[in-house]
């Protein structure tokens, strides 16, 4: 005799075709009856015109026809609006933007050294390189020579994010030579970045981390359209040049039709310290333009970064800094990722979840 335990248990080796879970860790199957000669369900889908219904339907019939094959199997399709809207960030607890006005700050540094961080938590991390035009995580990770290998899912080709050290990665850089210039405008722009999020088979993931480009642009106006942000980081250095840019990402996001919370203000290469003058500070960039950022954000400087010669070492012998031996760099993302995680925390405790925009 069939039991709802033992029914879910076979319906959740149905995979949705959009995100690769199963359709029981999506709540896509409701009012689940099951009696002796009977198993009925409504299977909830984002959009009545959802891709692979019948593809669903048949799967779903035919696992529970092969287990219990004296049972009818009665399937209802309907379209939900919960279901859309747990669907769309399906697995993905926290996607956090990291962002900055101008290059140069260290933006994607802060960003591969904040996934480990966090992962070093004990949380599940991925890692978007957003930065299209100039992808640098591969390197960073000494992940040059690696592709994302591709599944099919009810026909349809997927990319798998690689995979480094418990993280989970994809990046442009991938996926063309390294010395490959990338030439595209707008559209093409968003319909990467838009691939990134509808055609990743990403796990469950507590952050999703997106390193995006500087400026703001068509790849930040992409990123907040296509799916909910929990927050964003804002990357400065101390100089009143750098200070001036970021205060120009951070206002994008704080926009009426944007909405995106800030988390907090990252202060990078705040003082620069002689690996043989462990003690010693020089504020060759000045000093306090990330308490200036974050005063005028109405938010908190949440880490300062020392610009030591062991995070540009890391950097380009593909071995983030987080992981090497120097004590004060990895003290100091360690407190990063903890205190990004708490400002989190707070925000989903103080705030509504941000929805997505919509450009009428």
């Amino acid at each position: 005799m069939p039991s709802v335990e033992k029914v879910k248990e076979i319906l959740s080796g149905v995979k949705d075709p959009k995100t690769g879970h199963d359709i029981v860790f999506l709540g896509m199957v409701k009012s689940l009856e099951v009696g002796d000669s009977r198993i009925k369900f409504t299977l909830a889908l984002p959009e009545i015109n959802y891709p692979a219904k019948q593809d669903l339907n048949f799967l779903c019939t035919s696992l529970l026809n092969e287990a219990y094959p004296d049972c009818e199997v009665h399937i209802h399709m309907s379209a939900s609006e919960t279901t859309a809207k747990t669907h769309q960030s399906a697995g993905v607890k926290n996607i956090i933007a990291v962002a900055s006005g101008k290059g140069g700050v260290g933006k994607s540094t802060v960003a591969v050294n904040l996934a480990l961080g966090l992962k070093d938590m004990g949380l599940k991390v991925g890692l978007i390189d957003g930065d299209l035009y100039g992808p640098s995580i591969p390197g960073m990770l000494g992940l040059q020579d690696q592709k994302p290998k591709v599944e099919k899912l009810y026909g349809e080709p997927k990319l798998v994010p690689v995979e480094y050290n418990g993280i989970h990665v994809i990046s442009i850089g991938f996926m063309i030579e390294p010395e490959q210039a990338v030439v595209l405008r707008g559209p093409r722009l968003s319909g990467v970045i838009k691939q990134f999020f509808n055609d990743c088979l990403w796990p469950q993931l507590d952050y999703l981390i997106i390193d995006l480009p500087p400026s703001t642009g068509d790849i930040q106006l992409t990123l907040v359209q296509t799916v909910s942000v929990t927050g964003a980081l804002i990357v400065t250095t101390p100089q009143r040049v750098a200070v001036a840019d970021a205060v120009k990402a951070l206002n994008m996001f704080r926009m009426d039709n944007v909405n995106v919370p800030i988390l907090g203000v990252i202060e990078n290469m705040s003082w620069f310290t002689p690996e043989a003058h462990p003690d010693e500070k020089y504020k060759i960039f000045g000093e306090g333009g990330g308490q200036k950022l974050a005063d005028f954000g109405k938010t908190n400087l949440l880490a300062q970064i020392p610009l030591v010669q062991g995070i540009r070492e890391s950097g380009d012998s593909g071995k983030p800094a987080i992981e090497t031996q120097h004590e004060s760099v990895k003290d100091q993302f360690a407190v990063l990722a903890k205190n990004v995680h708490q400002a989190v925390e707070e925000r989903n405790v103080d705030l509504p979840g941000t929805t997505k925009v919509v450009v009428n």
